[in-house]
């Protein structure tokens, strides 16, 4: 059954990691699906042929700085929709003329959108407060951005938590299967314990903090192994810092790896993710897998996702930069036992059964437009 509504997504573009959300709403609402073509940023697009409602992709225009224009959206002002969700990002201008349009019409349009993240100022933040405030509602990546705005002025009413997904099916069968294997002892040649990271190998990063940590320990007298699982952009700089530290064997250099299998046995087999910068996505890939996550505590400088890290139950925040407080909160979780690693395997994924995943993100959708 499909809602009685006609909806159109005008999204800015289509993430390869949102396609089972996008093809769960192409199936249950009523709607089309309309993108921009690219973004400032490398992210994989999407397979259009998946959704059956897919209507056409817009071609992304750089003006100046941030400022932006999505070529042909307008087209949108003359087709007959009764709910309009759009991108919430207050520099592409051409939203901006949407929302201004149907804003004197009258017609109902929300923005799906990371919202506030506590740093705004000046012109940005009365750019973002006139922007948001065009709408109907915002469909936001969590809480935190929610509070925040609460006690920016908005209305709590038009603040709806959406929070954020990966392949949860995927996930969810590949769970069903992990078990201990020998990965990192056949690797390391050891069975000391392995913390994992997955992301770009660079220094905005702050893998260093990382390395810096299993040193610390190591003059500790601790040994612990460190699995980095993602694209080396900073090769270079990596090797160098290993050797400057001396822990060149207590590192894998594992690579790239889009094998959902591959990583689900990664991160199954670590005792803890470590994410020194933000976290992102991250957190939700980690936790999806039962492995609790290590990142930072300054939730300005994060992303949304950081919320599914609960201190002493999914993870912990360390102080943000600050070595020994990354070297003492890895210390914790590589003390645990099997029953307290039980308890809290199952906390993580207690939390993405609960919010992060498209399931509770097409309940949401439902629930604004009246199913």
């Amino acid at each position: 059954m499909k809602l009685n509504k006609k909806v159109c997504f005008l999204l800015n573009f289509a993430s390869h990691y949102r396609t089972p959300i996008f093809q769960i709403i192409d199936k249950k609402i009523d709607c089309d699906f309309y993108f921009g073509d690219t973004t400032r940023t490398s992210i994989k697009k999407m397979d259009y042929s998946l959704l059956s409602n897919f209507n056409g992709e817009f071609k992304f225009i750089p003006i100046i700085g941030n400022f932006n224009w999505l070529k042909g959206t307008l087209s949108v002002l003359f087709k007959k929709y009764d709910v309009y969700i759009l991108t919430g990002e207050a520099y592409c201008l051409s939203n901006w003329i949407i929302l201004l349009y149907f804003f004197f019409k009258k017609e109902k349009v929300y923005l799906w959108t990371h919202g506030w993240y506590g740093k705004e100022n000046g012109v940005s933040k009365l750019l973002k407060k006139a922007f948001f405030c065009l709408s109907d509602g915002l469909l936001l990546y969590g809480d935190y951005a929610r509070e925040i705005m609460i006690d920016e002025g908005f209305d709590p009413n038009k603040l709806i938590p959406i929070y954020n997904s990966l392949d949860y099916d995927k996930h969810i069968l590949i769970r069903k299967n992990l078990t201990s294997t020998n990965i990192y002892r056949e690797y390391f040649q050891n069975t000391s314990a392995t913390i994992i990271y997955v992301g770009r190998l660079q220094k905005a990063k702050r893998i260093d903090l990382i390395f810096q940590a299993i040193a610390n320990l190591k003059s500790e007298g601790i040994l612990i192994n460190l699995c980095l699982v993602g694209e080396s952009s900073d090769v270079k700089f990596s090797k160098e810092l290993l050797e400057k530290y001396g822990i060149q064997q207590q590192v894998w250099i594992y690579g790239p790896c889009y094998d959902e299998n591959k990583l689900g046995e990664l991160f199954y087999n670590s005792t803890v993710c470590v994410s020194p910068g933000n976290v992102g996505l991250t957190a939700i890939h980690s936790l999806s897998f039962g492995t609790p996550v290590i990142t930072h505590n300054n939730f300005l400088n994060q992303m949304p996702e950081f919320e599914a890290v609960e201190e002493g139950v999914t993870g912990s925040f360390f102080e943000e930069n600050d070595v020994n407080s990354l070297t003492n909160k890895i210390k914790i979780y590589i003390a645990t036992n099997n029953e307290e690693k039980a308890v809290m395997r199952e906390n993580c994924y207690r939390i993405i059964d609960s919010k992060y995943n498209p399931y509770f993100q097409i309940g949401v959708l439902k629930k604004l437009l009246d199913y």
